[in-house]
């Protein structure tokens, strides 16, 4: 009686034992697939942040490039306007010597 006792206890606590390992592991699987998926989302997240990321790099490189071009526009306006100044005070002094001649030879 007490071997059909102590068996019956002993596979009763084998027993229990099976399910609840049964149930951790489905516990265990379940923490996985959540890990899993927030992995991918994490990932996907820093895959968006690089792509804006390298949008607004392109952004700026191009208002750089835009700005370089507006001050290379300018510059060379400016050198223009300078060189028209010079040739008008070129053809000034020409003027003002011919006229001095002119006076000296009378």
């Amino acid at each position: 009686m007490k071997k059909l006792a102590f068996g019956a206890i002993l596979i009763l606590a084998l027993s229990v034992s099976f399910v609840s390992c049964r149930e951790t592991a489905e516990k265990a699987q379940d923490a996985a697939s959540q890990a899993e998926e927030a992995l991918e989302e994490t990932g996907n997240d820093l895959k968006e942040v690089g792509e804006d990321a390298m949008d607004k790099a392109k952004e700026a490189g191009e208002s750089m490039k835009e700005a370089g071009e507006k001050a290379l526009d300018s510059a060379k306006e400016a050198g223009e306007e300078a060189l028209d100044k010079a040739k008008e005070i070129g053809e000034d002094v020409k003027d003002a010597t011919n006229e001095a001649v002119e006076k000296v030879s009378q």
